[in-house]
C-alpha cells in the first residue's frame, strides 16, 4: 500500500512540476511577445506611484495583456522598485520587457511635449502641446500660422529636442496641393514631393511623424489608409447607387464632404445627389464651381458671381451633366461612409438655413420657400454688421 501511495505521490508531483514549468514558460513567452497595442500610447507615472498602479494603467490602456505577469517579469528582472515617474511613450506592438526597461530607466519624459502641424481647409497652424501631469491631458503652450509668422523661438527649441512628439493632423476636406504645401513647410521631414496626388487620395487624419521621415512615405501612409477605407465603404455599399465604381464613390463623397460638416446631415446630403444622378438632373453644387476656379491651389476667399456659376470648366456642375471627372477634395470616412449607405429619402434640393445646417426639399416650390428663408436670414445678418 505505502508504495502506491509513495509512487502516486511523486506521480502528482511530476504533474506539478510539469505543469509548474509550463506555466512559466507561458508567463515567459507573454512577457517577451508582441504586446497588443496597435497605437502608441503615453504613460503617465506619478512620484510615488507603484508597479502595480503603472500596470494597471498599461492595461486599461491596452498596452498589456496581464497586469500580473508584467509585475511579475519585472520583480524577476529586479526592476519592480525602479519605476520612474514622468510621461513614457510606449511604442505600438512594445512588449512587456521594453516597456519595463521604458519605465524604469528616467531621464526625461518621452511624451509629454508635442508640436501639431494642423493641415486645414482654409488656414494652416502649428501648435505646441505639452502634458499635464495633474490631468493627464495635453495643454496648449504656443501656437503660429506657418504662412504668416515667423517660427517662434520656443519651437525652435522644442523641435530641437530629441524626446519631442510630432503630429501632423490633416482635415476633412483638405485638397491634395493644400497636404503637400503644408508637409513642404515642416522641418522635421526629408525629401521631394514630385508631384501632387491624385485628388481624393489621401485619408484625412492624425498621423504621428519620426524626426526625419520622408515627404514622400508620410503621403504613402495617406494614400494607404484612403485606400482601405474606400475599399472597405465600397465592399458594403447598398444596392441600387447611381455610382459605377470606387472613384465615382471618392467624388461624390468629396461633394458631401464640402456641402456640410454636420454628422447628422452628410447621409441626407448624399441622398439629395444620388436621387438628382437617379433622376438625370444636374448637381448644381457651388464647391464643384469653386474648384473649376482654383483647381484645389488655394481658397477663393469670396463669393462666386453669377458668370462663375455660369462658366464651362470640367468640374462645374451648373453646367456638365452627373459627376465631375475627379474629386474637389480629400474626403474623410464617414463622407464616404455616407456616400454608400445614404439616408433614404425623396430631397433633390437643399438650401443653408441660418444655423449652420440645411433645410431640405424634396419639390421645387418648397425649395423657394426654404431659399426665401435664407435671404432674409443673410439681410438681417447684413444690416446688423
Amino acid at each position: 500500500m505505502w508504495r502506491n501511495i509513495t509512487s502516486s505521490a511523486i506521480s502528482f508531483l511530476v504533474v506539478v512540476t510539469f505543469l509548474f514549468g509550463g506555466v512559466i514558460i507561458w508567463g515567459q513567452n507573454s512577457y517577451n511577445s508582441e504586446g497588443p497595442s496597435e497605437t502608441a500610447v503615453c504613460l503617465r507615472v506619478d512620484r510615488g506611484a507603484s508597479m502595480r498602479e503603472a500596470s494597471a494603467r498599461l492595461a486599461d490602456q491596452g498596452a498589456i495583456s496581464s497586469p500580473m505577469i508584467f509585475r511579475i517579469g519585472a520583480d524577476y528582472a529586479g526592476k519592480a522598485g525602479e519605476l520612474k515617474a514622468g510621461s513614457w511613450l510606449i511604442p505600438e506592438g512594445a512588449t512587456m520587457e521594453e516597456i519595463t526597461r521604458i519605465i524604469t530607466r528616467g531621464g526625461a519624459s518621452t511624451c509629454g511635449t508635442e508640436v501639431i502641424y494642423r493641415i486645414g481647409v482654409t488656414s494652416s497652424e502649428v501648435e505646441l502641446r505639452e502634458l499635464d501631469l495633474e490631468t493627464n491631458r495635453y495643454v496648449e503652450r504656443a501656437a503660429y500660422d506657418p504662412a504668416k509668422d515667423e517660427v517662434p523661438a520656443v519651437f525652435a527649441e522644442v523641435v530641437a529636442q530629441a524626446d519631442t512628439r510630432f503630429v501632423v493632423a490633416i482635415a476633412e476636406g483638405t485638397t491634395s496641393w493644400q497636404i503637400v504645401e503644408g508637409l513642404k513647410a515642416m522641418e522635421v521631414l526629408e525629401g521631394d514631393l514630385a508631384d501632387v496626388p491624385a485628388e481624393g487620395t489621401l485619408a484625412p487624419d492624425n498621423y504621428e511623424l519620426n524626426r526625419g521621415d520622408t515627404r514622400a512615405s508620410v503621403i504613402a501612409r495617406m494614400t494607404e489608409a484612403q485606400e482601405r477605407i474606400v475599399a472597405t465603404a465600397w465592399a458594403s455599399r447598398d444596392e441600387g447607387l447611381p455610382l459605377e465604381n470606387e472613384q465615382e464613390l471618392l467624388v461624390l463623397a468629396s461633394i458631401i464632404e464640402k456641402e456640410t460638416g454636420l454628422s447628422d446631415e452628410r447621409r441626407q446630403v448624399a441622398s439629395v445627389f444620388e436621387n438628382r444622378l437617379r433622376r438625370g438632373m444636374r448637381l448644381q453644387t457651388d464647391p464643384t464651381v469653386i474648384y473649376g476656379i482654383t483647381e484645389g491651389q488655394g481658397v477663393l476667399g469670396r463669393g462666386l458671381r453669377a458668370s462663375e456659376l455660369r462658366a464651362a470648366t470640367p468640374w462645374n456642375t451648373y453646367v456638365i451633366e452627373g459627376l465631375p471627372p475627379t474629386p474637389i477634395a480629400n474626403p474623410g470616412r464617414a463622407s464616404i461612409e455616407a456616400a454608400v449607405n445614404p439616408a433614404e429619402t425623396d430631397y433633390v434640393f437643399f438650401v443653408a438655413d441660418g444655423s449652420g445646417g440645411h433645410a431640405f426639399a424634396e419639390t421645387l416650390d418648397e425649395h423657394n420657400t426654404n431659399v426665401a428663408k435664407w435671404r432674409q436670414i443673410e439681410a438681417e445678418r447684413n444690416q446688423s454688421q
